[in-house]
């Protein structure tokens, strides 16, 4: 069985994703977004020693922009971080406007 990589489908795909990411830092949460981004390593890494924290860290950045790119509530944001998992909210601890959500 081979796989053919089918390079068309991953350009259109790959270019709806960045056009989702535009959109993410044109919302209502794009503050929030800006300040997650800028979070360094040390700081994300400080949570838990193991590579928990990034990858809670990825998901709580695609779950902040997709909750800006569709204006969501903040009732209804703070609930799909709470969903990620403690270390998620303690990563959205460390932005002052997701920390007030909590």
């Amino acid at each position: 069985m081979s796989f053919e990589f089918d390079l068309n489908g991953f350009q259109s795909d790959l270019e709806t994703t960045l056009e989702r990411g535009r959109e993410a830092f044109k919302g209502k949460y794009k503050e929030e977004l800006n300040h997650l981004a800028g979070l360094s390593h040390a700081e994300i890494d400080a949570i838990t020693p193991d590579a928990t924290d990034l990858q809670k860290y990825d998901e709580l950045i695609t779950v902040v922009k997709e909750a800006s790119r569709v204006n969501l509530e903040q009732a209804q944001l703070k609930q799909q971080i709470e969903q990620l998992g403690g270390t998620a909210v303690q990563i959205a601890g460390k932005v002052p406007a997701l920390a007030r959500l909590f």
